[in-house]
């Protein structure tokens, strides 16, 4: 095991912020991981893997451990369905990738999310009418005061809307090493009722899609409104989309009966986050090497050297902004490293 001494987390954050971890180190099995956190000489751990949901604000000062388990596993399957370990360090859209080449549907509607495999029930990514828990079966996570593996089921990581057990009570004690998924093998069953997906399928002339159909038509959607994190740095989405009660959305279109929402319960709307940065003025601004992307208010990037500090001090400005103008708060979706 190999401890290195200040090194550059730049490439280790898609947001591409220069800060620096005063010790660092790379595991690349449980064996590994395991031993790391048996190192007394290093009390306190930081744990990062595709670093794309995290936006860091200063330098780590405690051993930054980098998870890069790699591997997939069969576990059982039928003729309907299969069920598939894949480790925590596994990149997301090359998950997807491989899945679709096999035929396998339930994860097509998330393409090109980035990040690692291991990350993704944490926040319970999601992305077109589709999220993590939809095929989540379990996730093996090492905690990390004791070294010791336990198995979550989907009751266990009490998921919801960009939440997980790991982003409340198990925050900070649990590092996930794999998840399993069930996904189908035949008569896969297609979504494509969100956002622009039925509208990209029809400008492609494609009238009975295949899951590999949905996905690109996904990957076109998304590249056409998110920067690409080796070009322009940035975290995707940087906010949640806020969830309001009835009351608070009959006010809303009372006043704005235009704006776009999802029904998401007889009590509860969803609004789009960017359409309420877009409103405040923010889109393709940009404040010194910080902004708002020109194709998707919802996304803040890094143009070239911005700090964490600076690009939060954004987001605390969008924030207040939207809270003046709708009353309605917004919060972000990225772990922010203070």
């Amino acid at each position: 095991m190999i401890i290195q001494h200040n090194i550059s987390l730049k490439k280790y954050n898609t947001f591409g912020i220069s800060a620096k971890a005063k010790f660092f180190c790379e595991v690349n099995s449980t064996k590994d991981l395991e031993e790391v956190l048996q190192l007394g000489e290093y009390p306190e751990k930081f744990i990062i893997s595709g670093g794309s949901n995290m936006l860091i604000t200063k330098d780590i000062e405690v051993l930054v451990v980098h998870i890069n388990i790699k591997g997939k596993e069969i576990i059982s399957e039928t003729e309907e369905q299969v069920i598939l370990k894949v480790m925590a360090g596994e990149n997301w859209h090359n998950l997807v990738l491989w899945t679709l080449e096999n035929d396998y549907g339930g994860l097509e509607n998330m393409s090109l999310i980035p990040g690692n495999t291991g990350t993704a029930p944490i926040q319970n990514i999601g992305a077109y009418g589709v999220e993590l828990k939809d095929t989540f079966v379990s996730c093996e996570a090492m905690e990390i005061n004791t070294g010791q593996v336990r198995t979550f089921t989907k009751e266990d990581c009490q998921f919801g809307y960009r939440d997980s057990y790991f982003k409340n009570e198990g925050k900070g004690k649990y590092i996930i090493t794999s998840v399993t998924f069930e996904l189908s093998k035949k008569n896969h069953l297609l979504n494509t009722s969100y956002g622009a997906i039925s509208q990209e399928l029809e400008k492609q002339a494609i009238r009975n899609p295949t899951i590999k159909d949905v996905s690109n038509a996904v990957i076109a959607i998304r590249q056409s409104k998110l920067p690409d994190p080796s070009q322009l740095g940035n975290s995707g989405s940087f906010f949640k989309n806020p969830v309001v009660s009835k009351s608070e959305f009959d006010d809303f279109t009372k006043h704005h009966p235009k704006a776009p929402f999802y029904k998401v319960s007889e009590d509860t709307y969803k609004i789009p986050a960017g359409w309420l940065i877009e409103q405040c003025g923010f889109k393709g601004k940009r404040f010194g090497d910080a902004g708002i992307y020109k194709n998707q208010a919802l996304v803040l990037v890094n143009y070239n050297n911005a700090s964490g500090s600076e690009i939060l001090a954004l987001a605390h400005k969008i924030m207040e902004a939207v809270q003046d103008k709708f009353a309605i708060r917004i919060t972000p979706e990225v772990n922010i490293i203070k």
